[in-house]
This record gives C-alpha cells, structure tokens and sequence, in this order.
C-alpha cells in the first residue's frame, strides 16, 4: 500500500525513520544526515525543511523536537513520495509536505513565524557550460534550475522570526557566495564545519548555520569531520549518525 512501481522503503537506522526511495529520483545521501545533525533543533515551534526533496531532513528531525515540521517541494512526485514517509512513519500529525515552488512558501506559512529553516538546496548554478543530468528529477535536485541561493536565503529569512536560525548543506567552493548572501538576506553567520572525504582530501560538503538579526561577532569554525577512516571504511562519527550508538 505504500510504494508504486521503481519505489523502495530503506531506513535510517540512528533514528529509526523509514523513507521511502526510487531509483528514478535524488534519492537522500549523507548530506541530509549531516544536516539533520547540525543545527540545535528546537524542542517546540516551527520549523521549515526547505527543498525538501523526498522528505529526508524534516523526517530525520521529528523525534527530537515536539515542533511542527513544514516541508516545500515543488517536484510534486517528490512531494507524494514524501507524504507516504510521514504516514509510514506515523508524523501525520506533525509533518506536513507542500508541493510548491520555494517562493511561493509564504503563501502556506507566515513570514516572521519560523524558528528553524533548514535546506539541502541544489549546489551547481543553472549555466548552460553546466552538464545537467537527462533525467529532469536528478537535474532539479542537482541545478539551479527552479530555485538559486539567493532565493533560498531571501525566503528563508522572511520565514523566520528575528533571532531565528537557518541551516543549509552545500559545497565548499560557494562558501564565500554563501556568507555574501546571508549577509545580503539578515542571515548572519554563526557557525560553519567543513566535511572531508579523507584526512588527505579536500572538502567536499560545507555546513553552515545563521541567525536572522543575530550579531555579525561570534562566528565559530567548528573542528573538522571525516567520512571516512583511513581503510575506507565509515568514520565512527559518520557510523553514529548512520547507525546509531
């Protein structure tokens, strides 16, 4: 009753949460764990799980906060994909998906409402030099193409309430757009963790937090995090977050 053609249910061990996948869609990597993980997730309010994709962000926060979770996804299959997630894991009551653009968010939740958004956005700019993906739901997830970053911080700061934080995954060689348009958006740095491959690698996934309204002082490089240990094999910080204590 769950799954239509292509579908799969896999598991996110460490929070017991169950999301349903398919191989003909972006299906949820470890950036959306390192995401879920980051920021202090309130125990109450409401939070907004931005791009949400097949829902994976905004699944893997519920048990830790009593809060309402929104999530905008404009690939409206996506979107069902990620309904199905909430009744299969029995977050009808708490999560709810809108499957619409990411600008037009404001027109289901209400400005300055927010105390968390969190986003795992598209990373790569729409350019036309850009090789996208022929699949159009990789492409969506991958590219720019229906939603940019400066979008994103410009949404993200209208949801949220002053002193609200925002959260996002993206790649390291944007890192200096991104604090750019945060400052640009009120979104002020406050925290950021870059995430490598190996201990011999460069980073290939950047964390950051902000706060809307906050103090431009106080901004804090968090110590580095490996993926993997030096036989290949999952770190025991990315072990924890897969799989549990």
């Amino acid at each position: 009753m769950w799954l239509k053609e292509d579908e799969r249910i896999d598991q996110l061990y460490a929070n017991n949460i169950k999301i349903i996948q398919s191989t003909n869609v972006f299906s949820f990597s470890l950036d959306a764990v390192l995401l879920a993980n980051f920021p202090l997730i309130p125990k109450k309010g409401t939070i907004v799980d931005l791009c949400a994709g097949n829902g994976a962000v905004g699944l893997f926060i519920a048990k830790k906060t009593r809060g309402t979770i929104y999530q905008i996804e404009i690939q409206k299959k996506l979107a069902d994909m990620a309904q199905r997630s909430i009744q299969l894991n029995h977050l009808e009551n708490q999560v709810e998906v809108f499957p619409i653009d990411l600008k037009d968010s404001l027109s289901k939740i209400p400005s300055d409402s927010c105390d968390l958004v969190l986003c795992n956005p598209p990373y790569f700019k729409n350019l036309p030099t850009n090789h996208k993906n022929p699949n159009p739901f990789y492409a969506t997830a991958r590219h720019e193409i229906y939603t940019d970053l400066d979008q994103v911080l410009s949404t993200s700061s209208k949801l949220l309430k002053m002193n609200g934080h925002f959260a996002m995954v993206h790649r390291p060689e944007r890192f200096l757009e991104i604090i750019e348009l945060m400052k640009k958006n009120r979104l002020a740095p406050k925290r950021v963790q870059f995430v490598y491959p190996k201990a011999e690698k460069e980073a290939n996934i950047l964390l950051i937090e902000g706060i809307k309204d906050g103090k431009t002082d106080g901004f804090k490089v968090l110590p580095p995090m490996f993926t993997y240990d030096a036989y290949g094999n999952y770190s025991l910080e990315t072990s924890r977050l897969l799989y549990g204590k």
